[in-house]
């Protein structure tokens, strides 16, 4: 679905006004009159890119191509972006610096401090390595907005899982006392690609939302996948694979794990991992995966 910028902004713009959000119509109009957004800068750290990929497969409220074509300035990404090497680092700094405390900052996987960072070297930069940890303390007191894209860069995730030599960190943890804008976190293995950009959009045109006390937006994490799922009424399934019944009794985390996956589904809103009779294994969940049934409420 191709649709132009304007659109796509007044989308947005209906779309929090249908949720009750308030936001700032000066702000809105000084958006939808100017040529282009504060750019992103998406560093990736300790993960396994799927937050990228999940990113990719948007297609609410339009595709990947025209939201980089037409909706967004993205800078740098090491994925996405075709330079590399020496061109790619000048790109990262110069853009940093070119639009120093407006540009959003999205960092994705966690932040290896082990080792005093070395475990993730993203570039060289005047001849010396740089550190996933050194590139997120120096770029994000820079940013305008910081955002954590999935649970390994929100709480850890896999990458911090258990013990190990990286000794990973999540990005508020990492910036803490560094940033007078709290780290927005929008946790999931991977991070649903329209919470991802919506949210984006909801900082450009609304600025900081309304985040709970693990600094997700309420907008899409404010309820227990148990609360709205198709299976909480009726008998319990006795085994994984089960068409009918609830899995609770069978280790779903649906009753701790508050996303999207019930009311948004994936792979365009055809499926989740209930839907195709599995329980939830609390993806988005601040202690996943090492401990998922210490869930602090």
């Amino acid at each position: 679905m191709k649709i132009s910028r304007r659109d796509f902004l007044k989308w947005s713009v209906a779309a929090a006004v249908a949720l009750n959000v308030e936001f700032n119509l000066d702000d809105v109009n000084n958006v939808l009159a100017a040529e282009t957004d504060p750019p992103i800068i998406w560093l990736q750290g300790a993960g396994c890119s799927g937050c990228t990929i999940s990113t990719l497969n948007v297609t609410n409220p339009t595709t990947i191509d025209n939201v980089l074509l037409n909706k967004i300035s993205m800078k740098y990404n090491s994925t996405l972006m075709t330079a590399s090497g020496d061109l790619a680092m000048q790109t990262l700094d110069q853009s940093a610096t070119q639009y120093n405390g407006q540009f959003i900052l999205v960092v994705e996987g966690a932040i290896p401090t082990g080792a005093n960072g070395n475990y993730c070297i993203i570039g060289e930069v005047d001849g010396a390595h740089l550190t996933m940890q050194q590139a997120v303390l120096k770029y994000g007191p820079m940013a305008k907005y910081v955002v954590a894209a999935g649970t390994c860069a929100s709480f850890g995730g896999v990458s911090a899982t258990g013990a190990n030599a990286t000794a990973c960190k999540s990005v508020k943890t990492i910036l803490t006392g560094k940033t007078t804008n709290p780290v927005v976190n929008l946790p999931g293995c991977p991070v649903h690609p329209t919470v991802l950009i919506q949210s984006l959009l909801d900082l450009i045109l609304i600025g900081k939302p309304t985040i709970d006390s693990y600094n997700r937006p309420t907008k899409y994490y404010a309820k227990n996948i148990h609360d709205t799922c198709e299976r909480r009424e009726g008998s319990d399934a006795t085994q994984i694979g089960q068409a009918k019944g609830c899995f609770e009794h069978l280790g779903c985390m649906g009753v701790y794990c508050k996303n999207v996956c019930m009311s948004m589904k994936w792979n365009n809103g055809v499926a989740w991992c209930i839907g195709v009779n599995h329980p939830c294994i609390g993806c988005a969940n601040p202690t996943f995966p090492s401990n998922p049934l210490l869930i602090p409420q």
